[in-house]
C-alpha cells in the first residue's frame, strides 16, 4: 500500500533541523552514517578485546554463581558486572553458550548514534545502522538507515524513524534502544537480537582517554559555520557559529577537535563537499582504530578502565559480558573484504524518494510504496553465488541496466540486488516506459562478445535474448542520461523484467527467476 501521513503528530526536531531547507537536508543525507558506521562497528568489536584483556589481567579466578542484581531485574548493564573483582572463570565458562541468532546463523545488532548531553534533539538517533553477522562465514552486512525515513509508530501515525528513541526516552528513560530495536524488527520483518547506542560525547571522551590521535590534514580547513554547542537557538544568528580553523599537515587532536574535524560540513573550497568530509572521517577512524588495536594500549589496565568508564555514561546496550566475549571470539579475525556496506538512500537507483511531510518537514519514503524492497535487500544480504560463476561474470566486467517492464513494484530492484551477487556491475535501475512485458528480455549490446555473462544472465532470469535496442528503449536511456539521473556508461546488457518474474519471494533458492 502507498504510504500516507494521516494522523501525523508534530515531529520532534532539533534546532539544526528546523533551519535546514529540504535541499540541504537531502545533501546532508548520511553525514553521520559514514562517520559512525565504521566507528560504531569497530568500537563494538574492539571493546570485546579490551574487556577480555581486563578480565584476564585483573580478575581473580574465584567462582561466583549468584546472579547479579541487574540480571535478576532483567535490565542487564554490561558495566555493572565489569568490576575488577568479578570472576574471570564465569566468563570463560560461558564460551560454550550460544548468542541470540547464532542458531539461525545470523546475529542482528542495531547500532544507534545520537547527540546526547546538551545537544539540541539529544535523543534523536541521527545514526541508525543494522549490523548483521553470519558466524559460519564470518560475513558482516551493515545497513545504514536514514533518520528522515518515515515509519508507522503505534498510536502515533507516521513519524521519522529517528523519533522512536526520543519518544521512548520521554516515556521511560533508558528504554530508547530496546524500543527502537523492536520497532525496526517489525519494520524489516526480522529479529533484532541486540542494540548498542553511543553519543557524541562518548566518542570524544574515548579519544581523550587514548591520549588523542595524530592525523595528517591534507588541506587547511576553514569552516565559518561550525555550530557552537548550547547556542543553537541564540537570537543572534551569527553567535551560533564558530570559526573552525585547522592547518594542513600533521596535527595532534583531542576528542573535541577530532569530532569537529570529522563533522564539519561548511569548509571553504574543496573541504566543503561531502566527499571531503568522508575522507576526513576515514582519517579519524583509521587513527582511532590503530591506537585501539595497539598492544601497548590493550595491556594498560588503567587506560582500559578509563575507556570503559567513558562507555558507562555514554553507551547503552543489552549485550551481556559473556555475549561480548563470544562475539569477540567469533569475529575477531574478520577480514575487511567480508564487510558489506549498504546505504538506503534517495539516489536515482536508491530504494527511497524525497518528500515533504504534513508539517512541511523533509522526509524520505520507500520508492515502492511499502517496505518490501528494503526487507528483501536485508533478508538476502548473504545470498551469494558460487565463486566460479562470480569469477566468470566479473572476468568479463559485465555491465547491466535493469528496467521493470511491469506494474509490479520492486521487481527491477530485486533482480538487480541478486545479479550483483553474481558479479554483474549494475549501472542503473528503473522503470521502462513500456510496462506490458510478460516475459523478461535481455538486450545484448555486445553482439555476443561476453558469452559467459550472457549465459548466466539467461539462466538466472529465464529471459529471451535480443540483439540491438528498440527505439522506445533508446529514448528511455537517452532521457535518463540527459537528466543526469543515470550513469552515462555504455551497458553491455539491458534487462527488462517481465511479469513472469513476479514469482520471487524472500528466501527463494534462485531469486532472480
Amino acid at each position: 500500500m502507498p504510504i500516507t501521513e494521516n494522523n501525523r503528530l508534530p515531529e520532534i526536531y532539533s534546532a539544526d533541523e528546523q533551519e535546514k531547507s529540504s535541499g540541504e537536508r537531502a545533501r546532508e543525507r548520511g553525514k553521520i552514517w559514514r562517520f559512525l558506521r565504521v566507528f560504531i562497528f569497530s568500537l563494538v568489536v574492539v571493546s570485546l578485546g579490551a574487556m577480555l584483556v581486563i578480565n584476564a589481567v585483573m580478575r581473580p579466578s574465584t567462582d561466583e554463581q549468584t546472579p547479579t542484581k541487574s540480571e535478576k531485574s532483567g535490565k542487564f548493564s554490561w558495566f555493572t558486572d565489569l568490576s575488577i573483582f568479578s570472576p574471570f572463570r564465569r566468563i570463560a565458562e560461558s564460551s560454550g553458550r550460544l548468542l541470540k541468532g547464532e542458531d539461525r546463523d545470523r546475529i542482528n545488532i542495531l547500532l544507534l548514534g545520537m547527540g546526547g548531553g546538551q545537544h539540541a534533539g539529544a535523543y534523536l538517533t541521527d545514526t541508525i545502522i543494522l549490523a548483521s553477522l553470519k558466524p559460519s562465514t564470518k560475513d558482516v552486512a551493515l545497513f545504514s538507515i536514514p533518520r528522515d525515513l518515515t515509519v508507522p509508530i503505534e498510536d502515533m501515525g507516521w513519524r521519522k524513524i529517528n523519533n522512536i528513541n526520543a519518544l521512548a526516552e520521554m516515556e521511560n528513560k533508558g528504554s530508547g534502544g530496546l524500543a527502537t530495536s523492536q520497532a525496526l524488527s517489525q519494520l524489516f520483518n526480522l529479529p533484532i537480537d541486540y542494540y548498542v547506542r553511543l553519543d557524541f560525547e562518548g566518542f570524544s571522551k574515548i579519544i581523550d582517554e587514548l591520549g588523542g590521535v595524530r592525523v595528517f590534514v591534507d588541506n587547511t580547513l576553514d569552516d565559518y559555520r561550525y555550530p557552537i554547542l548550547g547556542l543553537e537557538d541564540s537570537p543572534n544568528y551569527n553567535a551560533r557559529w564558530e570559526h573552525l580553523h585547522i592547518e594542513a599537515g600533521w596535527q595532534q587532536m583531542d576528542g573535541a577537535l577530532a569530532l569537529k574535524y570529522a563533522r564539519s560540513r561548511h569548509g571553504l573550497g574543496s573541504e566543503g563537499s561531502d566527499f571531503a568530509r568522508a575522507r576526513r572521517q576515514q582519517k579519524i577512524l583509521s587513527a582511532v582504530k590503530d591506537k585501539l588495536f595497539s598492544l601497548n594500549v590493550l595491556f594498560k589496565p588503567t587506560l582500559i578502565t578509563g575507556i570503559i568508564s567513558a562507555y558507562q555514561e555514554h553507551v547503552s546496550t543489552n549485550l551481556k559480558v559473556w555475549e561480548i566475549v563470544r562475539l569477540w571470539d567469533l569475529f575477531k579475525d574478520i577480514s575487511p573484504d567480508r564487510i558489506l556496506n549498504k546505504v538506503f538512500d534517495n539516489s536515482p537507483d536508491g530504494l527511497l524518494v524525497d518528500g515533504i511531510g504534513d508539517e512541511g518537514a523533509y522526509i524520505l519514503t520507500p520508492r515502492a510504496g511499502d517496505f518490501s524492497q528494503l526487507q528483501y535487500t536485508i533478508a538476502n544480504a548473504f545470498a551469494d553465488a558460487p565463486a566460479e560463476i562470480k569469477q566468470k561474470v566479473s572476468g568479463e566486467s559485465a555491465k547491466i541496466v535493469v528496467r521493470n517492464g511491469t506494474w509490479v513494484n520492486g521487481l527491477a530492484t530485486r533482480a538487480a540486488t541478486d545479479l550483483e551477487k553474481f558479479g554483474f556491475d549494475v549501472l542503473s535501475i528503473g522503470n521502462a516506459s513500456q510496462r506490458n512485458f510478460q516475459v523478461s528480455v535481455i538486450y545484448d549490446l555486445t553482439n555476443g562478445a561476453k558469452p559467459g555473462s550472457l549465459g548466466e544472465l539467461k539462466t538466472k532470469t529465464g529471459a529471451n535474448v535480443s540483439f540491438g535496442l528498440p527505439d522506445w528503449l533508446k529514448n528511455d536511456l537517452a532521457k535518463d542520461a540527459a537528466s543526469g539521473g543515470k550513469t552515462p556508461v555504455q551497458p553491455d546488457f539491458v534487462l527488462i523484467i517481465g511479469q513472469a518474474a513476479d514469482t520471487t519471494r524472500s528466501g527463494s533458492d534462485n531469486p532472480v527467476q
